[in-house]
């Protein structure tokens, strides 16, 4: 017995992942797939029985709550047991960033297996693409959804397998947050919790690789946009202070003078006239 669906898409190459095949089997003793080369990643996850995985001539003997990685050009075979056959379900996927996204969870060829308490999660989530697998824009998001979040289960079971973060790491990640976050009453907390570090650990790493504290650098850097929006646009003063992350205009009013020696409105009216006298110095350049 079968349930699986092979589907085609036309995507981009510059699409950074996309489904390629999903499905569920139910198998008969020595059903054997193989031996074959994949265009695209296949991922199986085993919910029942036993079998031998087969690739570039490594042999894996899995059982249910096990599953295994095939890497596109590279041939595989894999054979349920005469015994006690497996029922495995089945995602297959391309993209750009496919393989830095399973390389980033300690799935390669060189080291294909893995292993998930939450197969429940997984065949959920591989039996809701079989239910939504029509061709319209709603059930395509939908999909992807659903791979994503396979990809996250698979990557939580991984977790002890890789290297803990480095320090950098954490302070990168901690960056990314306040740069995607700074028109947000954000906090340190929220920051900390985010990489997985207490407050003061992030605060030490901050320190050390960038000079700053955490909530100096978030300061400096709402400051900083907050400069650019009033060079380069008409908004008010009230909106761009809502929108680097100040509940007031007179708050970013406070911390703005105190930094820069002069109000937003004062800056705004400096950097103007220089623009002006700017373009009208290139026009005259073009004039002659």
């Amino acid at each position: 017995m079968e349930k699986s669906i092979f589907m085609e898409f036309q995507h981009t190459t510059d699409c950074d992942l996309y489904i390629s095949a999903f499905g569920h089997s139910v198998t008969e003793p020595m059903h054997k797939a193989g031996p074959s080369v994949r265009s695209f990643y296949l991922i199986h996850f085993i919910l029942d029985g036993q079998g031998d995985f087969y690739v570039n001539n490594v042999h894996y003997h899995l059982h249910s709550g096990q599953g295994f990685l095939i890497e596109p050009d590279n041939q595989t075979t894999y054979i349920s047991d005469q015994n006690n056959p497996w029922t495995y379900i089945w995602v297959g996927f391309s993209g750009k960033k496919a393989r830095e996204y399973l390389h980033s969870i300690g799935l390669t060829q060189e080291t294909p297996i893995f292993s998930s308490a939450q197969g429940d999660k997984l065949k959920k989530y591989v039996f809701d693409m079989l239910d939504h697998n029509y061709s319209n824009r709603a059930d395509s998001y939908r999909l992807l959804g659903m791979l994503y979040l396979f990809l996250s289960v698979i990557a939580e079971s991984q977790t002890d397998k890789l290297e803990p973060p480095s320090g950098n790491t954490y302070v990168n990640h901690a960056v990314s947050y306040i740069q995607n976050h700074y028109s947000l009453p954000v906090t340190i907390e929220e920051i900390a919790d985010y990489v997985g570090i207490n407050r003061s650990y992030l605060s030490s790493l901050f320190k050390k690789y960038t000079g700053l504290s955490p909530i100096k650098y978030l300061q400096n850097f709402r400051l900083t946009r907050a400069e650019h929006m009033l060079r380069v646009t008409d908004l008010s003063i009230e909106s761009i202070a809502l929108s680097c992350g100040y509940q007031s205009s007179e708050a970013f009013h406070k911390v703005f003078k105190k930094t820069a020696q002069i109000s937003p409105k004062e800056f705004r009216s400096l950097h103007r006239e220089r623009t002006l006298k700017n373009q009208s110095m290139l026009r005259q350049k073009k004039e002659f």
